[in-house]
């Protein structure tokens, strides 16, 4: 079964009147994840949306760039955004559902407020109103205010792009605490630990991007403080550089 299927029986199953934040309340195991991320990431694209007042047909496009919907499927997925969209429940109903649908782990949080900024972006407009929607799920996720400037930085051109944020870590840190801090991400982008929190196959082309920042990260660190990179093998097997 695929997870648009299990989406549309979820959809099927609500009641009159009953709200789309109410499924969260139900996905909490760990094979229902998956639905239950990619519906979060439709309904929360579908409140940001509307909080800037417009959908652009790039943010629309986002969407198929974050998840990889079957021709057939682009009805179940758009039942759900619109759905969202005129539901009476605020986003920040939504955000505290999925945030205790996910209790501790931050993994697929994170993960989660990636595909946000992507959508956000779409349109090559980040606007005011959707920075402090972000800004505000973030803070009922309890992302740190440190991770978020992170996150914000990776995707909104006026961000200027740090490669000490990027991998987490100061200045101060040594090339060990640092070495250490690019390793973890490499490991946490690894395509068995997002299956393992949750993310669905459609949605793992988010960890790349994050992928490909930590490795540039760790370069210009490494050449400015004129390290020497050695050779390491990566989490699939490949050669990589440490």
């Amino acid at each position: 079964m695929s997870i648009w299927t299990r989406i549309a029986e979820i959809l099927s199953a609500l009641r009159q009147g009953e709200s789309l934040a109410s499924i969260f309340d139900r996905l909490r195991t760990p094979p229902e994840r998956s639905v239950a991320f990619a519906i979060a990431v439709i309904a929360l694209g579908a409140k940001m949306a509307k909080a800037d007042g417009q959908v652009t047909r790039g943010e629309v496009a986002a969407f198929r760039e974050v998840f990889t919907i079957p021709p057939k499927e682009e009805a179940n997925a758009a039942r759900v955004f619109n759905m969202a969209r005129t539901d009476v429940a605020g986003f920040e109903d939504y955000a505290a559902k999925i945030a205790d649908m996910f209790g501790d782990e931050k993994g697929p949080l994170c993960d989660l407020m990636e595909g946000l900024f992507h959508i956000a972006l779409a349109d090559g407009d980040y606007h005011p109103a959707e920075n402090a929607f972000l800004q505000r799920v973030a803070e009922i996720f309890e992302i740190d205010p440190r991770s978020f400037a992170r996150l914000r930085a990776r995707f909104v051109p006026d961000a200027e792009l740090d490669p000490y944020d990027v991998l987490g870590v100061t200045p101060d840190d040594d090339m060990g605490e640092i070495r250490a801090a690019w390793r973890a991400i490499v490991r946490e982008t690894h395509p068995d630990r997002l299956a393992a929190r949750g993310l669905p196959e459609e949605a793992m082309k988010m960890a790349e991007s994050r992928l490909i920042d930590a490795n540039r990260a760790w370069e210009r660190i490494s050449e400015g403080r004129g390290a020497e990179p050695i050779v390491t093998a990566a989490p699939d097997g490949g050669a990589g550089r440490a």
